[in-house]
């Protein structure tokens, strides 16, 4: 697998005010730039991870892939060219821009913008965010994951898998198509949802304390409109998570507790108990797929659908205690 992570994302933005306290004062990354033109925040110890550009329009700008180093790239660059897709190599004032070594520049069927690098700038520098939040689940994992609207899956899932070699992870049919993968342990960095129309859905954050998403919800609380979807806890990647509407328009997804996965031994499969265990009241689609979605969140219910909690050391305590029912059940599952 050559792509490692989602490294940086770039968007577009008729109001740079509204981003900036979007992306410090909700979101609590750390806004290290601010001119007329664009911003720079940061998520960890990486220079920059969010750009955002002034623009008289709204959206996704561009995605930036990461790759090991500068033969991982040009052998990237090469299956691209050999699958008939016009790469431009970037310069290196270009590069500095981005804060990386080197990078190549492409479109995807879609006509999204990526771009692929290598060397991102490291800085010395603590992390210091918007707000008091515990910290980004970053590092090998990389920001997190976007999701795009296509018109057909079909027509990009070549793109993606035969010449990026994203691996799927899973996908479901109903009560919506969507298709998920992976480029490292993180469920999925990627997603596409057939919607009939190409564009950005959401882009997820995860943060290392459940605390940072419940009070993120009850500041999305106070703006009307802020909340797209409600809080829940999805079936495949196992993040409990709220979804926000930005400026721009499209979503961010602010989860914890995020599944991990072995790259090497995953096997896809079709899920058929909905996008949530429970939660995520999604009221920005279709009815009848809303009232769908209503029906198999009932029925995970019904059929007793569980999960374990996924954590990390640091953000969970063992609670002391027994349960003579609990542990007989425990056992007969394992």
């Amino acid at each position: 697998m050559k792509l490692q992570s989602l490294g940086y994302v770039g968007l577009r933005a008729r109001n740079l005010e509204d981003w900036a306290s979007f992306g410090e004062k909700f979101l609590g990354m750390q806004l290290v730039e601010r001119s007329r033109s664009a911003l720079r925040l940061r998520m960890d110890d990486r220079s920059q991870r969010l750009l955002v550009e002034a623009d008289s329009t709204e959206g996704i700008g561009f995605f930036g892939w990461e790759v090991a180093d500068s033969a991982a790239l040009e052998e990237l660059a090469a299956r691209l060219e050999a699958a008939g897709v016009r790469v431009e190599r970037g310069t290196k004032a270009f590069a500095d821009a981005r804060r990386v070594k080197e990078l190549i520049r492409f479109a995807d069927p879609a006509g999204n913008r990526l771009e692929i690098f290598y060397g991102a700038e490291i800085t010395a520098e603590p992390f210091r965010p918007g707000r008091a939040i515990s910290g980004f689940r970053t590092g090998p994992l990389g920001m997190g994951h976007v999701v795009l609207t296509v018109e057909r899956i079909e027509d990009l899932l070549w793109f993606y898998q035969d010449v990026l070699g994203l691996r799927l992870s899973d996908y479901m049919l109903e009560p919506f198509k969507i298709y998920f993968f992976h480029v490292n342990p993180r469920h999925h960095s990627f997603a596409m949802l057939e919607t009939g129309n190409n564009g950005m859905h959401h882009l997820m954050v995860e943060l290392y304390m459940l605390d940072d998403v419940g009070q993120a919800y009850d500041l999305a609380t106070r703006e009307e409109g802020r909340i797209a979807t409600t809080l829940g806890r999805h079936t495949n990647d196992y993040m409990t998570s709220f979804y926000s509407r930005t400026p721009s328009g499209f979503l961010v997804e602010y989860g914890w507790g995020g599944r991990s996965i072995d790259p090497e031994t995953w096997k896809p499969v079709e899920m058929t108990h909905g996008p949530s265990l429970w939660g995520h009241e999604r009221a920005w689609i279709p009815s009848d797929q809303l009232k769908q979605a209503r029906e198999m969140r009932a029925r995970a219910a019904q059929d007793g659908q569980r999960q374990p909690v996924q954590v990390i050391e640091g953000n969970y305590t063992l609670a002391p205690g027994t349960c003579p029912w609990w542990d007989a059940a425990r056992k007969a599952g394992s």
